[in-house]
């Protein structure tokens, strides 16, 4: 069951550049199955979606998206990860994404969460991964001094 006391929304965060652009960074640490953050944003019809695309919608089901393009939507910061730390769960009546806690997280590392391959197969052109787990491994692999 996840941990979901009020005192865990009430965590602060930072944005601030990450590999990836800009990231979203812990400022106190989480516990396994913490919520981390809300994925908030309009809500829209899957029409109005498929109409404005975009990178920051989330699929709550075959009839309704969040549209968190919103610089208010701090949730919108969290990067891709082949390895996250992080992980979305939709509320019982599909109307809400929540963000938990995959692992523990400790203050000052950057939160993140598998985007899926719906996303890759969209945004990214190559189809080639370059979170940070991914780019890592690359340079093992052609290194594995540095590993």
């Amino acid at each position: 069951m996840k941990n979901k006391s009020a005192a865990t929304v009430d965590k602060k965060f930072v944005v601030k550049k990450s590999s990836a652009g800009l990231g979203l960074f812990a400022t106190a640490d989480f516990k396994k199955g913490d919520l981390v953050i809300e994925y908030t944003g309009e809500r829209i019809t899957e029409a109005e979606a498929n109409r404005r695309g975009g990178k920051y919608l989330f699929e709550l089901n075959d009839a309704w998206t969040i549209d968190g393009k919103g610089r208010d939507n701090l949730a919108r910061y969290l990067n891709h990860s082949c390895k996250p730390n992080c992980e979305p769960e939709l509320n019982e009546d599909e109307t809400r994404i929540f963000i938990y806690a995959k692992r523990g997280i400790k203050s000052g590392e950057e939160l993140t969460y598998n985007y899926g391959k719906m996303y890759f197969n969209e945004y990214l052109s190559a189809g080639k991964c370059r979170c940070f787990a991914c780019i890592s491994k690359t340079v093992a692999a052609k290194d594995p001094s540095l590993a």
